[in-house]
């Protein structure tokens, strides 16, 4: 009998299929040190029909799958073992239509998120969708991940930007359900299913997207904060007063600004050094005279009654480029340091003041000497933690993690706010999930890939 990667040469053609060799002269992902892939065979086919040709094979023989996408991801869902095939989308990479009527875009799995970013621009439109891999991220990895970003406050995470969907189970059976419908309560929601499970269930091969007018007015500053309180009412205050236009409020506490705004980081600070909290906040809005002035004034109000210390307005795209290099050159922590073991959580705005503090006590008592840098999405629950407290990573790593994690499942928070769970993960998730839960998720995972051939061992 033909051995696997034979078959998929026949099927697909050569060119479709990188070998062993072939596959291992390229990156297994963005993050971490670099290393190369390491798989039976890379299989890059071009269309849905040539995915499901690879499962049906793949599922026939009992070959484990793990569907590849920018390989971004930072929790390990697309880790892949020596005895497995990668699938990349890499050549579905075509935006098929923008719907200018009903805003909408459908695309292929494999087009890069900032690619489609210009592409809708082109036409007036928006993808609200932001993050900072966006030069690399695929849309399918997008949506396997529920991907969430800067503008999630405003335009909700990837979840509510998916109309429809068509994705390949693990037989081969393809679900295509690419509607433009805003409304549609026939049955079950099947897209679902393939929404944040990050390909165990299925390969998302094309998806319709929602699009937004795009915004004529862009009001971005930088703000200094006494208290955490303080930043909580503000953005409360700004909901208020924006009318409607409040896109992105991202918190810092005073390290990781400090961190991102001194010498060697090639930032400078827009404030001074000195407050515990500093917010970036942007507005897009449809009328660019009336949305200023509603932007001034929210800040000036603000000055008047103390609830902030000091702020400054963008008026330029360098300025923009320096706001926005602060927040989204998080890498800059990891070359700082040589490495970090970097969280992303989530949980009430009302329990960040004192998981924090904290986190802080217990890793000063355990190092006494460490590095801390929190930051995030406030206005969507979901905040980033770096950590740094000596060179032996691997075996502080765990102490670490029981650290930032233990605490959430007490204030029913998330050990995942926007990566997904992966490898690195999964021994957290009962802290966030009931044995209920994960019992019901591995039935649906029996159900849909009864031999267990997309991405086994992540998520649980």
């Amino acid at each position: 009998m033909k051995d696997i990667v034979t078959q998929l040469i026949e099927v697909l053609g050569k060119e479709a299929v990188l070998t062993h060799e072939e596959a291992g002269m390229r990156s297994a992902g963005v993050w971490g040190k670099p290393r190369n892939l390491d798989v039976l065979a890379l299989v890059r086919p071009q269309n849905t029909e040539e995915v499901a040709k690879v499962l049906r094979l793949c599922h026939e023989a009992h070959q484990p799958v793990v569907p590849h996408g920018g390989l971004s991801n930072v929790v390990g869902s697309a880790v892949t073992a020596p005895h497995e095939i990668a699938l990349s989308l890499e050549r579905m990479n075509h935006i098929e239509e923008i719907d200018e009527i009903n805003k909408t875009v459908t695309v292929q799995a494999g087009v890069v998120l900032q690619h489609l970013q210009q592409a809708v621009a082109e036409q007036g439109l928006l993808f609200p969708l932001d993050l900072g891999a966006k030069g690399s991220c695929t849309i399918g990895g997008n949506v396997s991940t529920n991907a969430g970003g800067l503008q999630a406050l405003r335009y909700g995470v990837t979840r509510q930007l998916v109309v429809g969907l068509e994705a390949v189970l693990a037989d081969g059976t393809v679900v295509s359900s690419l509607h433009k419908l805003q409304k549609n309560n026939t049955g079950y929601d099947l897209k679902h299913l393939f929404i944040g499970t990050e390909g165990t269930l299925g390969v998302v091969t094309k998806v319709v997207l929602k699009l937004e007018d795009a915004p004529k007015s862009r009001n971005t500053a930088f703000i200094a904060l006494e208290s955490f309180e303080a930043t909580a009412y503000l953005l409360g205050f700004a909901k208020e007063k924006l009318a409607g236009t409040l896109t992105t409020f991202e918190l810092f506490w005073e390290e990781y600004y400090r961190l991102m705004t001194s010498p060697p980081s090639g930032f400078t600070p827009p404030l001074p050094h000195g407050s515990p909290f500093y917010v970036l906040i942007e507005a897009l809005g449809q009328n660019p005279e009336k949305d200023q002035q509603l932007f001034e004034a929210m800040l000036e109000e603000a000055l008047l009654k103390g609830d902030i210390v000091d702020a400054v307005m963008a008026h330029s795209q360098h300025q923009l480029d320096w706001f926005w290099g602060i927040r989204e050159k998080v890498e800059y922590a990891g070359q700082y340091h040589g490495w970090v073991v970097a969280f992303d959580v989530s949980l009430a705005i009302s329990d960040m003041d004192a998981y924090i503090r904290h986190i802080k006590a217990q890793l000063s008592h355990q190092w006494p000497e460490y590095y801390f840098y929190a930051f995030g999405h406030m206005g969507d629950g979901n905040l980033h933690l770096y950590v740094y407290v000596d060179d032996d990573y691997e075996s502080t790593r765990q102490q670490i993690e029981e650290i930032v994690y233990t605490p959430l499942q007490a204030i029913n928070g998330s050990v995942s706010a926007e990566h997904g769970i992966g490898l690195y993960k999964k021994q957290w998730l009962a802290l966030s999930r009931t044995p209920q839960e994960i019992q019901l998720m591995k039935t649906l995972k029996r159900a849909l890939d009864p031999h267990s051939i997309l991405n086994p061992g992540k998520i649980f």
